[in-house]
C-alpha cells in the first residue's frame, strides 16, 4: 500500500496518540480521586466508547493521507509496428487492384480497430528500411503514413524488421560485421505486423539469407512477435519494374519461418476480401499494468463506523456524547 501524504498520516497519528495519553492520564486521576474517597472505580468499562472514538481518529488519519493499492491489471497495449513492403513487387495485380493497394486497405482497416492504449508506427521498407512513423497514440498519423505509402525498389526483409525494432526501441538495431546479434532488451508488449509477398531480394541469388534469421532471432531472444502476412498468389504474375518485366509470387515458406521463430503467426491473403479480415485475426498480446486503487473510502467508511461505534458506548455509559 502506497500513501500520497504520509505527512498527513504522521499528524492524524499523533493527534490520536495525543488523546490516548489524556484519555488514560484522566482515567488515572479519576481512578485516584475515587480510591481517595473509598469507591471502587469503573474505568475500565466507562473507557470502552473513548477508544473506539480514538481508533477512529487513527484510521481517519490514515485516511486523508490518500492509500492506494497496487493491482495488476490485463489489457491490450504496448507498440505495434506496421512493416509494409513498398517494393516493386508490390505493384503486382493478382490481387485487386494491386498487393499494395491492398494492403495499404488492410494496414488501415488494422489502425481503425485498435484502442487507444496501442501506440502504432508504421516502417515502409525497401533495402535499408525507411523509417515512415514513430510509434504514437495518436491512430490518426499512422494511417496517414500508411495512405502516403508507394512502390518503388527492392525488399529486404531483414532491414524491415531491424528498422521495426529500431522504431520500437527507439534506437539504432543493427546486426554486426561478425553476425552478431545485438542485446536490444525485452520487448514482450510489442508486435510487428509485417505485410509483404515475401520476395526478399538478400536472398534470392544464394537461397536463405542469414542475415534474414539473425534479425528474427533479435525479435524472438526480445520477446516481440512478428505476424507476417502474406500478400499476392502463389500462382504469382508479371509485374514491369524499371523497364523489366519481372515475375514474382508470394513466397509462403520465408513469411512463415518469420513468424515460426518470433512466436508470431502468418496470416494467408490471396484475395481483397481475406486482406480485409486481417485485422480481426491478428491478437495482440494482453500486458500485465499495475495501476493504483484508491483506499480513502474504505478507510472513511471504517473510521465513521468505530466513532459511531464509541458514540453509542459513551451515550450508553454516561447518558452523553462526551
Amino acid at each position: 500500500m502506497s500513501l500520497a501524504d504520509p505527512v498527513l498520516l504522521a499528524v492524524g497519528l499523533l493527534v490520536a496518540a495525543a488523546l490516548a495519553w489524556a484519555a488514560v492520564a484522566a482515567a488515572r486521576r479519576r481512578a485516584a480521586a475515587l480510591a481517595s474517597a473509598g469507591v471502587a472505580p469503573g474505568g475500565r468499562a466507562r473507557l470502552g466508547g473513548v477508544w473506539f472514538t480514538i481508533a477512529g481518529v487513527a484510521v481517519l488519519a490514515v485516511a486523508v493521507a490518500g492509500p492506494a493499492a497496487s493491482v495488476p491489471v490485463s489489457r491490450a497495449s504496448g507498440t505495434v509496428i506496421l512493416a509494409m513492403d513498398v517494393s516493386g513487387s508490390m505493384a503486382a495485380t493478382d490481387v485487386t487492384p494491386s498487393r499494395l493497394a491492398a494492403a495499404k486497405r488492410a494496414a488501415l482497416s488494422f489502425i481503425n480497430a485498435q484502442p487507444d492504449k496501442v501506440d502504432i508506427g508504421v516502417v515502409a521498407f525497401q533495402r535499408g528500411g525507411l523509417e515512415a512513423a514513430l510509434p504514437t497514440a495518436d491512430h490518426a498519423t499512422a494511417a496517414a503514413a500508411v495512405g502516403r505509402l508507394t512502390t518503388g525498389g527492392g525488399t529486404s526483409l531483414d532491414d524491415a524488421i531491424l528498422a521495426s525494432l529500431s522504431a520500437i526501441t527507439h534506437k539504432t538495431v543493427s546486426i554486426g560485421r561478425n553476425g552478431s546479434a545485438p542485446d536490444i532488451g525485452y520487448w514482450p508488449s510489442a508486435t510487428i505486423v509485417l505485410f509483404s509477398d515475401g520476395q526478399d531480394q538478400a536472398g534470392a541469388a544464394s537461397g536463405p539469407d542469414p542475415s534474414l534469421a539473425a534479425a528474427a532471432a533479435v525479435a524472438e531472444k526480445a520477446g516481440v512477435h512478428i505476424d507476417t502476412v502474406g500478400v499476392g498468389t502463389t500462382a504469382g504474375t508479371t509485374v514491369e519494374v524499371d523497364g523489366y518485366h519481372l515475375f514474382t509470387a508470394l513466397d509462403v515458406a520465408i513469411l512463415t519461418s518469420i513468424s515460426h521463430t518470433t512466436g508470431g503467426t502468418y496470416h494467408p491473403a490471396s484475395d481483397a476480401s481475406e486482406l480485409n479480415g486481417i485485422a480481426s485475426s491478428i491478437n495482440l498480446r494482453l500486458t500485465v499494468t499495475h495501476e493504483p486503487l484508491p483506499l480513502a473510502g474504505a478507510f472513511i467508511a471504517l473510521a465513521l463506523a468505530l466513532l459511531a461505534t464509541g458514540a453509542v458506548l459513551t451515550v450508553a455509559r454516561t447518558g452523553r456524547v462526551i
